[in-house]
């Protein structure tokens, strides 16, 4: 379908962060916030990061492939750093972990939050220092457990009564007092999916607020003295924008802080508010700056415990998506162009949900832009799918694309640092694609491809 032919189409569009391009300038424009920091598009039309073309990327790693603006990377955390300058930055592990980025977010002086025994493994494999490490999860076991204590991780944010005995238990037998937060399940209704919204009181995480399961947790680990209770948890979702949420959870937990001295005379010196700070996907996302995040969420803090008469406690926040999602694009190339005349141009390209899965699972909206050229064909609504054998194998749902798009040109899709690579599967054997970090004109693999012996490597039948 040709863009002049979509007609009342347009207005059904689900994503409508493109819908405004009408133009062959406007197809090639490159929406800033979209985009890592150091892309441009160059003289000869092609998408460049940090002085490096796409076409020679794509030449010599290959695609699809994950590309990382580092410098974008590490001025996002300089941005957290220089917003909540007092409180601790922990970069959350499962939105994206390998060994470089470790090692990038500490030298940054970020912590590190992990939720599970191998992405703790990455962390110390990384030369993380333990005490910057925090662990979360919902059923951590016993050996995850144990070798957190072991590798005198900083924090353990408890999330059932069956953990707090576990850990009780090991920390005994270790003669240790591990820190940990009880996390809070404090009933707000994050505005985002239902599948990543994690603060109300239907769903897997944390104690409840309004069940007094979390004041008997705190309560539990004080009177047993055996782990050291540092303070209280709060994570309401991923992908929020409106802040208010934020606000009605730090200050229901301020209350419960509040209880809890009432009740036990402790006044708990940290509070943890999370992370799960939105991005833009499309033009139509308008995420906050982390320093009006900072402002509003420590007004909140500040005027909470005035009015409870408590300390102000040491802050802590989980950025992960805000700091990688907008560093990374992944670069496909086109392998097929079909048009449905009348109904849609499927533009097919060489990966799909097996590495990125958010469209199908969340019915995520992206955006994306041919990168190997500019063209000065007109726009042409289309659909980019991937090649596995699924109908809702979908990458972007709507996005308008030069009419001349064809077999061999490279396809960029901005934002997909966060949640990507990590829930990456094998589908239809495909090998996962490589990360590649670019910096100052360099390109550096941080994560190999997979290849086919990675694949039969485990395969013992």
């Amino acid at each position: 379908m040709r863009a002049h032919e979509a007609g009342a189409l347009h207005a059904d569009i689900s994503n409508r962060g493109p819908a405004w391009l009408r133009t062959p300038e406007d197809v090639n424009a490159l929406v800033p916030a979209l985009w890592p920091r150091n892309v441009t598009r160059g003289a000869d039309g092609a998408v460049a990061v940090a002085g490096l073309g796409v076409r020679d990327l794509a030449a010599e790693f290959g695609t699809p492939v994950y590309v990382l603006d580092e410098d974008d990377l590490r001025s996002r955390c300089r941005d957290f750093r220089a917003a909540f300058p007092t409180a601790d930055i922990f970069y959350a592990g499962k939105a994206f972990l390998c060994r470089a980025v470790v090692r990038m977010i500490a030298e940054e002086g970020l912590h590190l939050d992990v939720c599970s025994g191998g992405e703790l493994a990455t962390a110390l494999a990384a030369g993380m220092p333990p005490e910057r490490i925090g662990f979360h999860g919902n059923n951590k076991s016993v050996s995850e457990l144990s070798r957190a204590l072991d590798a005198g991780v900083g924090r353990i944010i408890v999330d059932s009564f069956s953990e707090i005995d576990r850990l009780t238990a090991l920390a005994r037998e270790r003669g240790v007092r591990p820190r940990v937060l009880v996390r809070v399940t404090v009933g707000v209704e994050a505005h985002t999916h239902e599948f990543i919204a994690t603060a109300h009181e239907d769903q897997k995480f944390g104690f409840s607020l309004a069940g007094g399961t979390a004041a008997a947790a705190a309560f539990r680990i004080l009177d047993e003295g055996v782990l050291e209770l540092r303070g209280l948890h709060s994570h309401i979702g991923s992908q929020i924008f409106d802040a208010s949420g934020f606000e009605v959870s730090a200050r229901r937990v301020l209350a419960l802080q509040a209880q809890i001295r009432d009740a036990r005379g402790v006044e708990l010196p940290e509070l943890d508010l999370g992370g799960g700070f939105g991005i833009a996907y499309t033009s139509q996302d308008d995420p906050a700056a982390p320093q009006d995040l900072a402002k509003r969420l420590h007004k909140i803090v500040d005027s909470e415990c005035a009015a409870e008469n408590l300390a102000v406690p040491h802050l802590s926040i989980e950025p992960g998506r805000a700091i990688v999602g907008p560093a990374v694009f992944t670069l496909y190339e086109v392998g097929t162009v079909k048009d449905l005349d009348g109904i849609r141009t499927y533009v097919s390209v060489d990966g799909g949900m097996s590495d990125n899965i958010r469209t199908a699972l969340y019915d995520a909206s992206y955006s994306a832009t041919l990168a190997s050229r500019a063209s000065t064909a007109q726009p042409l609504l289309a659909r980019v799918v991937g090649k596995h054998c699924e109908s809702g194998d979908i990458v972007v749902k709507d996005e308008f694309l030069p009419a001349d798009v064809q077999p061999g040109d490279l396809v960029a899709v901005p934002g997909t640092g966060a949640y990507c690579r990590s829930m990456a599967s094998n589908y239809n054997h495909v090998p996962r694609p490589p990360v590649v970090a670019v910096r100052n004109g360099q390109a550096r693999l941080i994560v190999r491809r997979e290849t086919e012996e990675d694949l039969l490597a485990l395969d013992v039948g």
